[in-house]
């Protein structure tokens, strides 16, 4: 990923803190052809380590021969409008956060700890729902289900951050486009908004 100095975000646990939040992202191999697939992942930090699944219909899980592979993750985006600037002239640009991971994802073969990862997914997105839905089914069903699915690992050999978030501009620029985006309608420019006050206003 292209990264200028200004925007690359490089603390490891601001990164593994957007991963968590931002979990549903893209795995992409190469093999005789490029491939890409969108999952959600379970991020544990203290192993360094990328977990997630594929359908086994899915072919791509036989990418999984030692080659490296990339997931991206995506955080909140806006458009950002010269208007809000105050210096001229100026052309339009696109705010963003980003995390690239690299590493060679491995099949977890183990049928206990391919149900461990399959019930932690599922409490993770279901923690606080009301009701929250448990892993609770009749043993033949979820064999079926698990015969149906691919896990897998990804130790993650490197990670890139990218912030793009007006810090090559002004302060009173970064002001104009906080403020434009904090008045938007659209959710997503009212998380970016709030992600540039939030960092502009923590300690150095």
């Amino acid at each position: 990923m292209y990264i200028p100095a200004s925007f690359s975000e490089r603390d490891a646990a601001t990164l593994y803190a957007f991963m968590r939040v931002h979990n549903f992202a893209a795995l992409v191999t190469a093999s005789e052809t490029l491939m890409a697939t969108h999952v959600p992942f379970l991020i544990d930090a203290e192993r360094g380590v990328l977990r997630a699944h594929l359908a086994r219909a899915n072919p791509q899980w036989k990418h999984f021969d030692g080659r490296e592979a990339l997931v991206i993750f995506q955080g909140p985006h806006a458009y950002i409008s010269p208007t809000w600037y105050e210096v001229h002239p100026s052309v339009p640009t696109w705010n963003y956060t980003a995390v690239h991971v690299y590493g060679a994802p491995r099949i977890v073969a183990d049928d206990a700890l391919l149900r461990q990862m399959l019930r932690e997914l599922v409490e993770q997105h279901e923690r606080g729902r009301n009701p929250e839905w448990k892993m609770e089914l009749p043993e033949d069903y979820l064999r079926g289900m698990l015969k149906a699915v691919v896990g897998f690992e990804l130790p993650v050999a490197r990670i890139e951050g990218k912030y793009k978030l007006s810090q090559n501009r002004s302060d009173t620029d970064v002001d104009g486009v906080i403020a434009a985006l904090a008045g938007s309608l659209a959710a997503a420019d009212r998380e970016v908004g709030a992600l540039m006050a939030g960092r502009r206003a923590a300690p150095k």
